[in-house]
């Protein structure tokens, strides 16, 4: 699993595939933001996660 830095310096996690990380807890949510897909959580940000 490779780790990319965000703006704020916190660890995202870059998947192929993001279906199981959007189980993993109730508020991850899946949003489309210019072409790429990512999973954030606005309760628990460790979260987050991007694909594309």
């Amino acid at each position: 699993m490779i780790e990319a830095r965000h703006a704020r310096g916190k660890p995202m996690k870059i998947k192929n595939s993001l279906k199981t990380l959007k189980l993993r807890h109730r508020e991850n949510r899946l949003v489309r933001r210019k072409g790429r897909i990512y999973i954030i959580n606005k309760l628990n940000p460790r979260y987050k996660a991007r694909q594309g």
